[in-house]
């Protein structure tokens, strides 16, 4: 017999239950990048998430003849909703073992908590905060997970889903690059040393995080405003943009992010993030002080990078900045050593990135996508 509970977000033994399940699933899969425990447990604390400032969660699991079997996280974000005049719930956190079941009376529950509210469709896997990724693996189940940027799950995830009536709602797709193969066309470079003669735009590099930290608060109010057309925007609070910018500041390499300046106004950027997906993989979600030592070690010895957030305001299009930004991706790859690179989870929806990407040697290597019901 399958029953679903909801996790009492006061009881810590519920919440580490909840937290750790994915452990069962994941214990024979090496490309599985284990998330950092407490990260996990913030999604679960309305005290002290920013989302919970204005939206609402619940988090469920399943049990079968007492053991769990799967879990969910049911979310209305309210600002999304106003933004784009829509009634959506989303899912997150969901793993589940291969049995269709258990995944339809989890995602029953997730129904009757949206209709329950007056929502009329279950959109995900959508998380809490930008970072948190999207969608549900697809394509390229051989390749290692991307630290904690993008989700990994078993192929029969998609059968889960899809057998409960999901259709896709939109891709988003990784590329990957070998140095050796990347070509940045010489006209790029050529418009980006126009760019930066005319002296309207200009680069700005870091090399220490005091240096980053400086510009950290207008680096939150660039990334909250670049992505107004993708399908994922909505107005960030403040609360979300700091915690957004924290967040990049935890696990950046400064010399890694770059800004991009037309007068003294930030209206571009280039976030790289140094791979210590094996590092994670050691840690085992637990964030001790030799964990943190190897994190720290990795970062300086791996040999690929994300670049995982890469934009223009949209004002600023079509002015030379995106070759000036592309130019600054050359030389991020040419100057640091690193050998692979992928350019993480870029929605579908940005046609001309992808377009981009492709051009430059981009390989499409992995796909997420994020499914919708109408309920």
């Amino acid at each position: 017999m399958i029953t679903i509970e909801k996790v009492d977000l006061s009881n810590k033994k519920a919440v580490n239950e909840f937290v750790e399940f994915p452990f069962k699933i994941y214990r024979n899969i090496p490309q599985w990048v284990p998330p950092i425990l407490s990260d996990i447990k913030l999604m679960l604390n309305p005290k002290k998430h920013p989302f919970y400032e204005h939206s609402e969660g619940e988090f469920f699991v399943a049990r079968m003849n007492g053991e769990m079997v799967g879990r969910i996280g049911a979310l209305e974000n309210k600002p999304f909703n106003e933004y784009h005049d829509t009634r959506q719930a989303q899912f997150y956190l969901f793993e589940c073992v291969d049995d269709q079941d258990v995944a339809n009376a989890l995602f029953n529950r997730v129904f009757e908590w949206a209709h329950a509210r007056g929502l009329n469709e279950v959109v995900g896997p959508k998380g809490l905060s930008p970072f948190d990724g999207y969608g549900i693996q697809i394509e390229g189940f051989e390749h290692r997970q991307m630290m904690v940027m993008m989700n990994y799950n078993p192929p029969y995830y998609v059968k889960l889903v899809e057998n409960l009536g999901f259709q896709k709602e939109v891709d988003f797709v990784s590329c990957y690059l070998h140095r050796d193969k990347f070509q940045m066309p010489e006209k790029v470079h050529l418009v980006a040393q126009r760019v930066k003669e005319k002296g309207t735009f200009r680069v700005v590099t870091f090399n220490t995080k005091r240096e980053l930290k400086a510009y950290a608060p207008q680096i939150g109010e660039a990334y909250n405003k670049t992505f107004v057309n993708n399908w994922e925007y909505y107005p960030l609070t403040q609360r979300e943009i700091d915690f957004v910018v924290q967040n990049l500041l935890t696990i950046a390499d400064p010399r890694l992010i770059k800004v991009i300046l037309y007068g003294d106004k930030i209206v571009g950027f280039l976030f790289g993030f140094p791979d210590v997906s094996a590092a994670l993989q050691r840690a085992k979600g637990r964030l001790t002080p030799w964990a943190i030592i190897d994190l720290l070690a990795e970062m300086k010895r791996t040999k690929w990078v994300s670049l995982n957030g890469a934009g223009i305001l949209p004002e600023y299009q079509g002015r030379g900045g995106n070759a000036l930004l592309y130019s600054e991706m050359d030389k991020t790859i040419k100057e640091y050593g690193f050998e692979h690179f992928e350019l993480t989870q870029v929605a579908e929806t940005a046609v001309q990135m992808r377009k981009d990407l492709i051009n430059v040697g981009g390989i499409p290597y992995k796909n997420h996508r994020v499914y919708y019901k109408h309920i």
